[in-house]
């Protein structure tokens, strides 16, 4: 089973590398503003698409958010 708060960690550790704001990349991706505090607080996951919409934000592969890789490139 996946961790949700190692995933917003992860999601959290990209934004700060990438010096953008939460809130901006849930805005951008037209996710709800409470979806990452949710997953820290609560263990809840989002569903596939939306991990996609923050994967894509971010750069890097959904297998990246949920420790399935260490390398944050997308394979295409």
């Amino acid at each position: 089973m996946y961790n949700s708060v190692k995933v917003a960690e992860k999601i959290n550790l990209l934004l700060k590398e990438r010096g953008t704001q939460q809130k901006i990349m849930l805005e951008n991706c037209g996710l709800n503003k409470n979806t990452v505090s949710s997953m820290l607080s609560r263990g809840s996951m989002p569903k596939a698409d939306n991990l996609a919409k923050i994967a894509d934000y971010l750069g890097c592969s959904i297998d990246y958010l949920m420790g399935r890789t260490d390398n944050p490139e997308i394979n295409r």
